[in-house]
């Protein structure tokens, strides 16, 4: 059975279509009207060896906030429609990553109970016409919509363009790792029985 998904986002201030396939080769097709913000997806995806098709319309005359958001709301409903009933998954993920002078690191539990810690520090908001600001609230936006309890730590960096490609590279890895299916496990990873 595929593990893919598609969403279709419409708003006052955006329009919205994201589709997913959890077990691709990293292949990216990414339109967002914030050409930084289409980088980081695409290394997200690359790195995560997710197939990732975003198209997004937003109401950048305003600013970036609500184009940023509503990704991280599509594709948080994306993974959560991918993975199903979770059956099989190996739920944790972990990831550290290093880009030149930043290290990034990721922690995650699909665990469907979605919590979201962001020890971000970062040496200033804008890379180019980018709001690095607002990846807190993209990522908050995907863990909460994605059921992802999801801690995201800048080791440290001085460069932000280096410092905000780490985070999503380390996030694509995590995620990879996370939504592996191994074959011993029967039912959802939980004493519960259920996620």
């Amino acid at each position: 059975m595929e593990r893919a998904a598609s969403i279709t986002r419409r708003t006052g201030e955006t329009d919205i279509q994201v589709d997913l396939r959890l077990d691709g080769a990293g292949e990216a097709e990414i339109c967002t009207g914030v050409p930084f913000f289409d980088h980081l997806l695409g290394s997200f995806a690359r790195h995560g060896l997710f197939d990732l098709s975003v198209r997004a319309k937003g109401d950048l005359e305003v600013d970036q906030h609500h184009t940023l958001e509503d990704v991280g709301i599509s594709l948080g409903q994306a993974l959560l429609e991918a993975v199903g009933d979770r059956s099989g998954l190996v739920r944790f993920g972990s990831a550290r990553v290093p880009m030149a002078d930043a290290l990034a690191t990721v922690d995650l539990d699909l665990s469907n109970r979605p919590f979201f810690v962001y020890r971000v520090q970062l040496p200033r908001d804008w890379v180019g016409q980018f709001d690095a600001a607002l990846v807190e609230d993209f990522l908050y936006a995907l863990c909460t919509n994605g059921g992802i309890d999801l801690h995201v730590d800048l080791v440290y960096g001085r460069n932000i363009h280096h410092c905000v490609e780490a985070i999503f590279k380390a996030l694509g890895r995590a995620l990879d790792q996370a939504t592996r299916q191994d074959p011993r496990i029967c039912g959802a990873l939980s004493t519960k029985g259920t996620l």
